[in-house]
């Protein structure tokens, strides 16, 4: 008796799962179980986690032409056996530039698989049904955020190094369900590195929506690196309500891609961007206005819904406008915009933050830049249709 095999929406998911969801979600509650197990020293802990950010930034530059290279099926495979051993082969103490490598690894193959594999299993499927493939496929970051915020704090119970294993496990068991399918979801037709010509007409086309994404690489930073931090101690609530929220963060963002997906099918791909930015601008508002422990709450939920429903929204309006065989190479460019200017606006805050010591102005500055990145999606061309 065979077993089911993945389909489209199942292989991408399990892609985002591990490329995004445990490969940079799921090291943020290791640090301090690192640094308390004397592996690391918390600037040691932190640059780790910034190698990662790197190889995000080289996978997204190098997607397309991998891709191209060596065909979907064979470098999506490739990636996610590599994401697997970055977790297997960290799961003992080593020296330093032992675990910056493979933290490197997965973020040059979580990007790849952002990329090409996201591309590969949203064209798999007719029109009619991309929105809820889209929807399904960026779920799989949302349980990687909350297995980070619930799990794996539950794991390190029994020991950093199992704790390491059991995330490798995880990632092979996706590994194994999508092993199958991406040998029936090659990229699709005409979807390779182009040409000339066609790179300006592209840019025309996506040029506000990417420069829209980029902005909203900004615009979450508050909440996905500054938030813990801002409300155990600059809201004084403590470490366990802290991270109670960060599970609300994490439950909020397993629903996202679904609304965001609901809301197109509704609205439009155009007007569902606007809508998600918008409504992430005044989620990161919120604090200016001193809000009470429920608001608290509704942000934690709400951004935790806003993050992945952005990602996925982003990814099928660049389809609607650049046409399924070009998305991989447009999407190839919206996360690079995204890399550089998360990378950037994180030290950038991070500065701000140490002069300043306040909150409010890393509020106040990513709320700025969502406002700019609305009326970006905003002025963006009407949808081709395709």
């Amino acid at each position: 008796m065979r077993l089911p095999t993945a389909g489209p929406g199942l292989a991408g998911a399990a892609a985002t799962f591990t490329g995004i969801g445990l490969a940079r979600f799921a090291y943020t509650p290791l640090i301090p179980a690192m640094v308390d197990a004397g592996w690391f020293s918390a600037a040691q802990a932190a640059y780790l986690g910034a190698a990662n950010l790197l190889g995000y930034l080289i996978g997204a530059l190098t997607a397309d032409r991998l891709a191209s290279a060596l065909g979907v099926p064979r470098l999506a495979r490739v990636s996610m056996a590599g994401l697997v051993a970055s977790f297997l082969l960290c799961a003992t103490p080593a020296p330093f530039t032992w675990f910056a490598l493979w933290r490197l690894i997965s973020g040059i193959t979580g990007a790849v698989l952002m990329i090409a594999g996201v591309s590969a299993a949203i064209g798999a499927v007719p029109a009619a049904r991309r929105a809820q493939t889209t929807a399904r496929v960026f779920t799989g970051i949302g349980v990687g955020v909350l297995l980070a915020a619930v799990v794996v704090p539950l794991l390190l119970r029994a020991g950093l190094g199992a704790a390491w294993l059991a995330l490798g496990g995880l990632a092979l068991g996706a590994c194994l369900l999508a092993w199958p399918a991406w040998g029936r979801l090659s990229a699709p037709e005409g979807a390779s590195a182009g040409n000339g010509g066609a790179t300006g007409r592209l840019l025309a086309l996506t040029g506000t929506t990417l420069a829209a994404y980029a902005l909203d690489a900004v615009g979450f930073i508050p909440h996905t690196v500054f938030w813990v931090d801002y409300l155990a101690r600059g809201r004084e609530l403590g470490m366990d309500a802290a991270s109670a929220q960060w599970a609300l963060f994490g439950l909020g963002a397993v629903a996202g891609p679904a609304l965001a997906s609901f809301a197109a099918r509704h609205l439009g791909w155009r007007r569902a961007l606007v809508g998600v930015l918008a409504a992430k601008a005044g989620i990161v508002a919120l604090p200016l206005a001193v809000p009470g422990p429920a608001v608290l709450a509704a942000s934690s939920l709400v951004m935790g819904a806003l993050v992945p429903g952005t990602v996925a929204v982003t990814s099928a309006r660049i389809a609607e406008l650049a046409g399924i065989a070009d998305h991989r190479r447009v999407w190839g460019w919206a996360t690079i915009a995204f890399a550089l200017l998360q990378a950037g606006g994180g030290y950038a805050l991070a500065a701000v933050f140490e002069r300043t010591d306040s909150y409010l102005a890393l509020f106040a500055i990513s709320t700025a830049a969502l406002l700019a990145a609305v009326a970006l999606a905003w002025s963006s061309p009407a949808g081709t249709g395709r």
